[in-house]
Formats: C-alpha cells, sequence, structure tokens
C-alpha cells in the first residue's frame, strides 16, 4: 500500500521543477537584478529582501491555514492548489523581473509589490505541494524517493540556471531582455509541469478528519516537539545557505574571476545528485535521516571554511570549497523534506489528527524567515564592503563576498548541526508511532468509530494515561 509507482515519484519531482522556475530564479539572479539592472543599491535591495521574505514567511502561514480548511472529494486536499495556483504564480515571476525604469522610489514600490505577490502566489503552491508527500506515502524509504524526487526536480532548473543563463550576467549585456525572455517561456513549461504533477502525484493516506479547524491545528503544533526543533535546525542552515546562494555569482564572478566556473559548478551539482537521489534511500534505510543530515551539514561546514580561508588566487582550492558545501547542502535538502513528513505523523500519536497543511506552513515559515536573513545578510555583507557594481572591486568588498560565501554559512550550519543533535524523532521511533497509529486506526474501523477525536477540544490520543512515551524506550537509530 505504501509503495509508489516510478510515474508518481517522477510526477512529484516535475513538480519542484515547476517551483523553481519561480523560485530559485528569484533566489539565484533577484539580488543581482535588482543592483546591477534596475540600478537599486544593495542595502535597499537587502531590507527589501527581508522584508517581502519575513512577509512570505507568514503567508506560509496562512496558505497553511487554507489548505488544512479545504478538501475536495474529486481531487483531495492538495491538488486544486497547485493546479489552480500555478499560472498566476508564473506570471509574476515575469512581473518581479520587470521593475519600470522611474524614479527610485517608484521602482522600489514596484519591486516590493510584485515580490511580495510572488511571495503569497509560490506559499499558495508550494505549501499544499510540500504536504503532498506525507499524505502519498507513510513509509520512509518511499518518502526518501519522493525528497530524492523533488531534489533532482529542483537540481536540473538550478543547473540549467547555472549553465545557460549565469554565464550571460556580464557586463554589457542586455540583461532586463535576457531576464524577461527567460520569465516568460518558463511560463510555458512550468504550467506543463505542474498538470503533470496534478495528473500523477495523489494522496492515498487515511485522515480522519478531512477538514481541520484551527483548535486542532494549534494544539498540534504545541504538541509537536520534534517539529519546532527541526524547525529552529532549518532556520540556521537555510540562513547560511541563502547567504551562499546570495553572493555565489559574485563570489565566482568578482573573488575569483571565473564566471564560466559557474557553468561547471551546476554540471557538477547535477552530476552530485543523481549520484545522491537513489543513494540517500538506502543510506536512510542504513543510518536513519537524523545521521545523514548531520554528516551533510558538517561537509558543508568544511566547504565554508575552505572559501573563506582560499586566497583569490588559488581558483580550484576556493572551488573545491564550493563544491563540497553545495555537496552537504543537497545531501540535507533531500532528507529535511522526509524528516517534515516524519513530524506530520508525530503530530497525529499526539492529538489524533493529520493536519499535514499548518505542520508544513510552519516548518516552510521558518525556512522562509531563515532565507529572509540569509539572502538581507548577504546583502548587508556587500553594503558593508562597499560593493559598486561595475567598479573596480575593493579588497573589502571581495572580503565581504567571501565571508558571505564561507564563513557566514559554516558558523550558522554548525548551530544548525547542534540543534539536530538533541533530535529525537528517530526512525526507529517514528515505526513505533506508526504502529500504534495503525493499531488506532484498526479499533476505530472495527468499532465504527469515523474519529478518534470528536472535537476540536477533544484529549490528545498520542500517549494514553500511564502509557510510556515510545521516546523514552526506543533505542535512537
Amino acid at each position: 500500500m505504501n509503495k509508489l509507482s516510478k510515474l508518481s515519484i517522477f510526477g512529484y519531482g516535475a513538480g519542484d521543477a515547476a517551483n523553481n522556475l519561480a523560485f530559485t530564479t528569484a533566489t539565484m539572479f533577484l539580488l543581482v537584478y535588482y543592483t546591477d539592472v534596475a540600478g537599486i543599491s544593495a542595502a535597499a535591495a537587502g531590507t527589501l529582501l527581508l522584508t517581502v521574505r519575513i512577509f512570505d514567511a507568514f503567508a506560509d502561514v496562512f496558505a497553511g491555514r487554507l489548505v488544512d480548511r479545504a478538501f475536495s472529494k474529486r481531487f483531495g486536499k492538495f491538488r486544486p492548489f497547485i493546479m489552480f495556483g500555478s499560472f498566476p504564480l508564473l506570471l509574476l515571476s515575469v512581473a518581479a523581473f520587470s521593475v519600470p525604469q522611474i524614479s527610485h522610489t517608484g521602482m522600489l514600490l514596484y519591486a516590493y509589490v510584485t515580490y511580495a505577490a510572488l511571495g503569497l502566489a509560490y506559499s499558495l503552491v508550494n505549501i499544499p505541494y510540500g504536504s503532498l508527500a506525507g499524505a502519498m506515502t507513510q513509509d520512509p524509504g518511499e518518502r526518501a524517493k519522493l525528497g530524492s524526487a523533488r531534489m533532482v526536480g529542483a537540481l536540473l532548473v538550478s543547473s540549467a540556471l547555472g549553465i545557460f543563463v549565469a554565464p550571460l550576467i556580464k557586463p554589457g549585456a542586455n540583461l532586463q531582455s535576457l531576464f524577461t525572455t527567460i520569465t516568460l517561456v518558463f511560463v510555458v513549461i512550468g504550467a506543463a509541469l505542474y498538470f503533470f504533477t496534478f495528473l500523477t502525484a495523489k494522496e492515498r493516506v487515511h485522515r480522519s478528519v478531512p477538514k481541520v479547524s484551527f483548535k486542532q491545528s494549534m494544539e498540534t503544533l504545541k504538541t509537536n516537539r520534534p517539529l519546532l526543533m527541526l524547525c529552529l535546525s532549518s532556520f540556521l542552515f537555510l540562513t547560511g545557505y541563502m547567504a551562499l546562494s546570495s553572493v555565489q555569482l559574485y563570489y565566482l564572478r568578482d573573488v575569483l574571476g571565473r564566471l564560466d566556473l559557474y557553468a561547471v559548478l551546476s554540471i557538477v551539482q547535477l552530476l552530485v545528485t543523481f549520484i545522491l537521489a537513489p543513494l540517500l534511500p538506502r543510506l536512510v534505510r542504513n543510518f536513519g535521516k537524523k545521521t545523514i543530515y548531520v554528516v551533510a551539514g558538517a561537509l558543508s561546514v568544511m566547504g565554508g571554511g575552505i572559501v573563506f580561508f582560499a586566497p583569490a588566487a588559488m581558483v580550484w582550492v576556493g572551488f573545491s570549497g564550493l563544491l563540497l558545501s553545495m555537496v552537504g547542502v543537497m545531501a540535507v535538502n533531500i532528507v529535511v523534506w522526509a524528516l517534515e513528513s516524519d513530524t506530520v505523523e508525530y503530530g497525529e500519536w499526539k492529538t489524533g489528527v493529520r493536519t499535514e497543511g499548518i505542520t508544513y506552513a510552519l516548518f516552510s515559515f521558518t525556512r522562509k524567515t531563515g532565507q529572509a536573513v540569509g539572502g538581507a545578510l548577504a546583502a548587508y555583507a556587500l553594503a558593508v564592503g562597499g560593493y559598486k557594481s561595475g567598479s573596480t572591486h575593493s579588497a573589502e568588498s571581495l572580503q565581504a563576498i567571501q565571508f558571505a560565501a564561507g564563513a557566514l554559512p559554516a558558523i550558522l550550519t554548525v548551530l544548525a548541526i547542534v540543534v539536530m543533535a538533541k533530535y529525537k524523532l528517530t526512525d526507529a521511533f517514528h515505526a513505533q508511532i506508526l504502529g500504534e497509529i495503525t493499531a488506532r486506526r484498526f479499533l476505530e474501523v472495527s468499532h465504527g468509530v469515523a474519529s478518534g477525536v470528536e472535537g476540536a477540544g477533544a484529549a490528545p490520543t498520542g500517549v494514553a494515561a500511564g502509557e510510556v512515551d515510545p521516546s523514552e524506550r526506543v533505542s535512537a537509530k
């Protein structure tokens, strides 16, 4: 029952490819677009990114509640959002990269409005998409496959951007025309990918309560300690990763003087992804998701240290550090989605109600907040270093780029690992929880009970009176 067809796994991965036509394009190039094309100062762009991405984080919570309250007997809980929200999302991506050349205040206002609208539209598609994985299967290995599929989908897009687009961002190029053409093409490709996901990735996990009340959502969040710890760790990790992602192009172009290596980096990332995608589900079964997260994070820390300390003249040393950091990031990004899905079962075990929407929304909220802080810190680092588009860069500005690309991600990833070391929802614990949930459902069906929770105010059913919490009796894996 929990095994997924290759078509459904492929279809789920296509959804994240579509997501990243809007998301990765913005994270990779929007800061460069604002500073080098629209003519917005680095400091103003940093404040813009911070403000709008924090707004995006709250938009995720709004989307999560909307998803939990929605349910279609024909299409399920999540797929209608993916189908009908995709086209507005892709069109807003075009608008975000079309800042008119008006007054500085007018350009800033336009940038704020279009980027905020893009963020809201993305939340209304991405929250249902991310929640869908937990409703497709409860098997850890299958969830790892879904994590791998979405990572492959995302990396195909980011690699294409790195190979074909990044090398074109050079002085004298007509960048406005470039970004307009790219985003318009992405509207067509993205719409087709989202439709494919809608047709192939379907919900199969039983839910006793189709529509979740606000009180039930809050009860789930309040009792879900593993989710809160995963959110904190992801916030720290994403803050560092987004700082790196925001200045990666600057590092290759201005510090190493080898913009052409952006394409090489993207190709290597793609190859590594195709190696990791089938390998990680096996590693998860042998070592557990928590162990993979910690080890991969350590690799990213090592890479960040190399990026920060390597002299600009030692191009291949600095580039190898960037590669090592990226390998760690990719591995974490594969397993983290399976970890999030596990917290859904923990919440159901505690309260008797599945709340994929608000669970994923809180997780995405903290990730978006981390992305906001990381992107802003990167922009502020450029401003402190005195970065100016098109000018000869000072030693201070180059050092600021290296700090944002290397030291900052390494420090924050160390903190993320420290938090994750105390994470208790191991694979063995999760397996026991699934067994108890399955037994509970069997009892409900055998007694003709539709749900173990009659109302929003019902008591939690995860740990009965006198029962020992499985985290105290299951050894960590």
